[in-house]
């Protein structure tokens, strides 16, 4: 296509307002310019984009799909589950034979670590991991926490003032503040703890809370101090395990009932670890025979529970850890499947109940179905499954 020459004509003007000056026209040759490829306008391309709109909405979710599809059945290839050696069992022969026994059964040991009382106790690692006990004894002032109508009326008819009054009074402490209040340990307030009595200086308010009165003042959760001193007074520690295996091949339940063993070490299977520790703790170098509460071992009670555990004590990520980003591509946003994690109570099959016990000895396949089901009943207005 070629530019045709031309004539420009140039008028002159005056500066600062003045007439124009005489206009002149000057002849100026324009030289053709030829290009080498002709220009072609291709009036169909905009309206092909808007034609295939609709298809590379339906291509995205299809992706979206796959995306998903590949998380759940990625997860799903193996149950992984968090174990540690608690406090009062961790000695070189206790490592020796939970290794060798994780490993008969044909489970894998992905990662292992030990975590010192003084991080476990700075970073508040053992009240995350128990969760709603924790946060009324430790991390929430009782001012912050929502006690019933019906646990406040209990209150006052057992102790003869209001809630409301007490705590304006400055009467309620959780477990930490009232032994340091009371200027004793935890074990020593665990100790008063025992010796109240239920309908008397004790009430429970609900699942894992208590209020009792202890020298004169209301404490939260008392017994929980003496727990928690377990794992942040030195010389304590945890020696931990991230172990997967074939569910095809091992089940979560029998996971939990023959190799780790029942809570009760007596009475655990005999050849579980729990039992082989109970049995032979002389031997294996502990200062006194297992019972219900230092049983040895914990082992996550769910796939889910488990990657929290992981993310709590290895400081793994959610967005990177092969569970959480299942759990995530189900379209449960990040805040709410965080908050699930600290065993959130959850709307399912008409009712509110606890996601822990919901996912409790399933394996991680089946979780995930059943994640997909809490989430459809509770999840709803969730917008965002990613970031927020």
């Amino acid at each position: 296509m070629v530019a045709a020459a031309g004539v420009a004509t140039m008028f002159l003007f005056g500066r600062g307002g003045a007439e124009p000056v005489e206009m002149q026209a000057v002849q100026v040759d324009v030289q053709p310019v030829v290009l080498e490829e002709p220009v072609v306008v291709n009036e169909n391309v905009l309206v092909l984009d808007v034609a295939n709109v609709d298809l590379i909405k339906n291509l995205e979710s299809r992706v979206k799909q796959l995306e998903k599809d590949f998380a759940v059945l990625n997860a799903g290839r193996y149950n992984e589950a968090f174990v540690f050696v608690k406090p009062h069992a961790v000695t070189e022969k206790v490592k020796e034979i939970v290794k060798e026994g994780l490993e008969k059964a044909g489970i894998t040991i992905k990662q292992e670590g030990n975590i010192a009382h003084d991080k476990i106790d700075q970073l508040k690692l053992i009240d995350n991991h128990y969760g709603a006990i924790a946060n009324k004894a430790v991390l929430q002032k009782p001012s912050e926490l929502n006690v019933p109508e019906k646990g406040q009326g209990q209150f006052e008819k057992m102790f003869g003032e209001s809630w409301s009054d007490a705590i304006a009074k400055g009467e309620v402490y959780n477990a930490k503040d009232a032994a340091e209040k009371l200027g004793i340990s935890g074990k020593e307030l665990d100790e008063k703890w025992s010796h109240l009595q239920r309908g008397k200086d004790l009430i429970k308010f609900g699942g894992g809370f208590y209020c009792g009165k202890v020298d004169g003042i209301y404490v939260m959760n008392g017994f929980y101090m003496a727990m928690r001193d377990k794992y942040c007074a030195a010389p304590a520690q945890i020696q931990y395990y991230v172990v997967q295996w074939d569910p095809n091949q091992l089940s979560w339940k029998d996971f939990r009932e023959k190799i780790l063993g029942a809570t009760d070490p007596a009475v655990a299977e005999v050849d579980s670890l729990r039992r082989k520790i109970h049995d032979e703790w002389e031997k294996l170098g502990l200062n006194a025979k297992p019972d219900v509460g230092d049983n040895g071992l914990h082992a996550s009670a769910s796939p889910f529970e488990a990657a929290a555990e992981r993310i709590n004590w290895t400081g793994a990520e959610l967005e990177k850890d092969v569970y959480g980003k299942a759990a995530l591509s189900l379209g449960i946003c990040k805040n709410k499947l965080k908050a699930w994690m600290k065993d959130a109570q959850v709307e399912y099959e008409g009712s509110k109940q606890s996601i822990f016990d919901l996912l409790e000895d399933l394996d991680t396949s089946e979780t995930l179905e059943k994640l997909e089901a809490i989430r459809k009943s509770s999840c709803k207005g969730c917008k965002d499954t990613s970031s927020k």
